[in-house]
This record gives C-alpha cells, sequence and structure tokens, in this order.
C-alpha cells in the first residue's frame, strides 16, 4: 500500500508552510525549489487546499501562499481529505460492496488498519510534524558541533 504522490506531495508543501508560518507569504516557486516539486503540480495541490480555506493567497509583489489557521488546527486527515478522499484499506471495510460482511475472517483486521490510520491522520497536526523537524535539526546541529 502506497499513498499518492497528490498526498504525499500536499503533506509537504503544507509542513512547508507551517515552518514558516507567520512570516511573509511563500511563493509556489520557492516551495517548489526547497521540497523538489514542480510548480505546476503545486499549483494543482493549492487549488483545492484553498478551495477548502486551509491555505490562503496574498497577491502582490510579495505574496504567495500562507496557512488560513494555525499549524496546530490543521491535522494530516485534513489535507488527505481535501487531496484523496478518505483512505480506503479494502472495499469490504464500509460493508457496503462486501456481501460477506458477518462472516468474513480478514475484514476485522482491515478495519482495525483503516482506524489505526485515521487515528494517526486525525491526531498529528502540521505543528507536531514541524516540532519533529526541528528536534530532528536540532539533534544534527549538535553532532555537527560535537564532531567539531
Amino acid at each position: 500500500m502506497k499513498l499518492s504522490t497528490k498526498g504525499r506531495y500536499g503533506v509537504k508543501a503544507m509542513v512547508d508552510l507551517a515552518i514558516n508560518y507567520g512570516e511573509a507569504p511563500v511563493s509556489i516557486k520557492t516551495i517548489s525549489e526547497r521540497q523538489s516539486i514542480s510548480e505546476y503540480y503545486l499549483e494543482q495541490l493549492f487549488s483545492p487546499l484553498r478551495k477548502a480555506k486551509l491555505i490562503k493567497s496574498i497577491r502582490g509583489a510579495q505574496g504567495g501562499y500562507v496557512l488560513n489557521k494555525e499549524p496546530k488546527d490543521i491535522t494530516v486527515a485534513d489535507i488527505m481529505d481535501v487531496l484523496e478522499g478518505p483512505i480506503e484499506i479494502s472495499d469490504c471495510v464500509d460493508g457496503v460492496v462486501c456481501d460477506n460482511v458477518d462472516c468474513c475472517a480478514t475484514r476485522l483486521l482491515w478495519k482495525k488498519i483503516k482506524d489505526s490510520l485515521d487515528e494517526v491522520m486525525e491526531s498529528v497536526t502540521l505543528q507536531d510534524i514541524v516540532n519533529d523537524y526541528n528536534g530532528i535539526k536540532s539533534k544534527q546541529s549538535s553532532i555537527k558541533i560535537a564532531e567539531k
């Protein structure tokens, strides 16, 4: 199982905006260069994110994109729902497609996996990811200092 490029790149771009939250708007070109995502693809990702009011665009020479909410108020699920829709592990989990719902040996397994994924995506915010990233950067810089 693999998430699509749309979801992965969308989260990366949103994390980039979260890292720069409270500062000047970030241009698509800047995000493209930092995240190695084409400008065209970012435009496609940002359109539904803007419509969902997760981000907003600022026009003008110093324009770009900013988060429309604080990073602590945007979850990975918010982003994935806009870009991917609900994640489906198996057609049988919702019980509508499967005729063997009452006697399927693996349905509960797929449901547990889906519930676990949903729980993580609903509980992890952009702020959590930024905090983790800052922790990694801090450890790397202290390792480099120790090596000198």
